[in-house]
């Protein structure tokens, strides 16, 4: 990148900064943002499913607007809440399996996530999560609103020009893969990783067939480094990252950005941009002071070894009272504070969604 392109992408990221402070009188600068995924962005769906895997109980929320739990695996805000600030709407997309996901609310976009789904479909069955199968199937039951709302050529507009987000991937490897002995027996773990690619891939034009052209998917963060997986696969009792974790994320990282550029390339007019979450992460995880972090190897939450969804509770031994100090929230998740760190890295990535 030369530096003209570089003075331009900081030019246009201090723009939307600008816009972002005052979001209370512009208008956004896309029309809609509308998020696909697991639990790194489920805002509530999960709420509404006959599933274990929920964050709709204290302590999760506690510093989130109202200090009551959304069903948000974090104590606060997630980092698509602050890009939805960032890029100046006045709300953040309600979960679609909630009350909130009616009226005029929808008309800036929705959440479709659903915590312990993944690429693959298996993943989200075993939890009974909602799959990106049936988010997508929800996705075209939305189109469908909105055009009755707005008719179709304002509703084709808005869904060509706003952003999509796709998080997943962590669920099929952590909570699936690696403790799944059947399919670990069948797939070596390469073989599974083209697997997900494939799933990715149908995704992605399945998305794009629906008139997306925007569309924003992060990478696998550093899997060994979550406190829980140090806990569950790191043997020893070891405090230190997960080596064999991290390398298969690496791995499906190269694979995920090949598979994008080829999309790009295949389907005219998307914009598709690879966000990059591993290095950031693993930069607060290995040099947490110098992201103004204190503890990068435990969670917030209880012993801060594995609590996750019901095993984060009220009543959680240890649970840490400044939650800002942490990168781990809980067991599997980036706190409010890493949210935000990870948010600003990921919008200045995004310049090309928003160009």
């Amino acid at each position: 990148m030369g530096f003209s392109e570089r003075f331009l992408r900081t030019c246009v990221y201090f723009v939307v900064l600008a816009s972002m402070a005052a979001h209370a009188v512009a208008d956004p600068v896309v029309p809609a943002l509308i998020i696909f995924g697991d639990s790194v962005v489920d805002v509530g769906n999960n709420n509404n499913l006959n599933t274990l895997i929920k964050a709709n109980f204290p302590p999760y929320g506690r510093d989130f607007v109202g200090h009551k739990p959304t069903g948000r695996f974090c104590n606060g805000k997630l980092a698509t809440d602050f890009t939805a600030e960032y890029l100046a709407f006045d709300s953040y997309p309600p979960a679609y399996l909630s009350q909130d996901a009616q009226g005029m609310r929808i008309l800036t976009g929705v959440n479709f996530a659903s915590a312990a789904s993944g690429f693959y479909d298996g993943t989200s069955r075993l939890y009974s999560a909602v799959s990106l199968t049936q988010q997508l199937n929800n996705y075209k039951e939305y189109q469908t609103r909105v055009v009755s709302m707005v008719g179709q050529a304002k509703a084709k507009d808005m869904f060509s020009a706003g952003i999509h987000l796709l998080s997943a991937g962590s669920s099929d490897f952590v909570q699936n893969y690696y403790i799944n002995p059947v399919l670990n027996r069948i797939y070596p773990v390469d073989r599974f990783s083209d697997n997900l690619m494939t799933y990715y891939s149908t995704f992605i034009q399945n998305l794009y067939n629906l008139g997306a052209r925007r569309i924003g998917v992060t990478n696998l963060p550093p899997t060994g480094c979550l406190p829980a997986a140090i806990t569950l696969f790191g043997g020893g009792g070891s405090n230190q990252c997960v080596e064999r974790l991290n390398n298969d994320a690496i791995s499906f990282n190269a694979k995920l950005k090949t598979t994008s550029e080829s999309l790009k390339s295949s389907l005219p007019g998307l914009k598709l941009v690879v966000f990059d979450i591993y290095q950031p992460l693993m930069d607060m995880v290995m040099k947490p002071s110098d992201n103004g972090f204190l503890e990068a190897r435990r969670s917030c939450c209880g012993t801060g070894t594995l609590e996750t969804s019901v095993l984060c509770n009220a009543r959680a031994l240890g649970t840490c009272s400044n939650a800002t100090s942490y990168v781990f929230w809980d067991g599997f998740h980036p706190s409010e504070a890493a949210n935000k760190v990870l948010a600003g890295i990921l919008l200045e990535q995004g310049f090309d969604l928003i160009s």
